[in-house]
């Protein structure tokens, strides 16, 4: 059984400044584990010096699903699923940052807090171990099938976390909201830094928030 605290981290997506000074204040010591829960890069304005910090803190990444998009246009010739902020990152990874990208998993779990860390989050109903990363990357709500899907895909369909009753206990990211989403058995940490809102840390097992202020919005749907 780790002594240390474990430290979840919601997206970051190239905000470095703000990750730096979240680290600062999160002052790491002996025996701490920091788990970022994917989305490391896209939109943000340095995408590389965050994975430079990620490993320098000795972070377990997961893997959210920018990395996946970026992974699979490696493997693909065809460019179109590509983005504009999918192809500025690429003009800045080196070969370390590819290795570092494909190795990130597609869960955390600790089984002394029973507590899963994921990026997007799981299908209920089902053991979300054995969920592809289609699912546990991009999911955010249930459609009417029962299929996982974006928000933007399905509108008005109900969340995933509105279904799951655990256990275990599920910390995500993914899903962008003003505050962090707390429910009996999952909790929300994108708070939007990207967009303007905050770069929020969960401290297990004394469960407190610590979050640092985006210096300005970075990314904008419209």
């Amino acid at each position: 059984m780790s002594t240390g605290r474990l430290i979840a981290v919601g997206d970051i997506h190239g905000c470095a400044v703000e990750f730096a000074e979240l680290l600062d204040k999160l002052q790491l010591r002996r025996g701490d584990r920091l788990v970022l829960l994917g989305d490391l890069v896209n939109r943000g304005p340095d995408s590389r010096l965050v994975l430079d910090l990620a490993r320098s803190a000795r972070a377990r990444c997961l893997l959210g699903n920018h990395e996946l998009r970026l992974l699979r246009s490696r493997r693909r010739p065809d460019p179109a699923p590509l983005r504009a902020e999918d192809r500025a990152t690429i003009a800045l990874l080196r070969p370390a940052d590819w290795d570092f990208l494909a190795a990130m998993p597609l869960t955390h779990f600790d089984a002394d807090l029973n507590t899963v860390f994921v990026h997007g989050g799981f299908l209920p109903g089902q053991p979300w171990e054995h969920q592809p990363a289609e699912v546990v990357t991009r999911i955010q709500v249930v459609d009417a099938q029962g299929r996982a899907r974006k928000r933007t895909e399905s509108p008005g369909a109900p969340l995933w976390v509105d279904f799951w009753s655990g256990p275990p206990f599920v910390v995500y990211g993914h899903t962008p909201r003003p505050a962090v989403h707390k429910l009996k058995w999952s909790l929300g940490l994108d708070t939007a830094c990207v967009y303007g809102g905050y770069l929020s840390a969960y401290i297990l097992p004394e469960r407190r928030l610590v979050q640092v202020k985006a210096k300005r919005r970075y990314w904008s749907n419209s």
